[in-house]
């Protein structure tokens, strides 16, 4: 959707997949929201998009961070291991 174009019908575009797009998307919106040209009804329209970008991403990152500290642990745990057999 082009940064300068109102959501249609009042639906919100969907939902994208990557925190790539989701932080894009985002980079839009607040282009739009800074260039003072939004309507009233787009600016809530595109808050309310903002918003469950955000959540989507913070929701992406908690699950990376996550598996990262599981990673970390199951390092940590082999390497105990190995010291305890030495």
């Amino acid at each position: 959707m082009s940064e300068d174009r109102p959501l249609k019908d009042g639906a919100p575009p969907a939902e994208p997949q990557s925190y790539e797009a989701a932080a894009a998307r985002l980079e839009e919106i607040i282009k739009r929201l800074d260039s003072g040209d939004a309507s009233l009804n787009e600016t809530l329209e595109l808050v309310s998009e903002g918003k469950a970008l955000i959540e989507l991403c913070a929701r992406q990152l908690a699950e990376v961070s996550g598996a990262l500290q599981e990673l970390q642990l199951d390092e940590l745990v082999s390497r105990l291991e190995r010291e305890a057999s030495a």
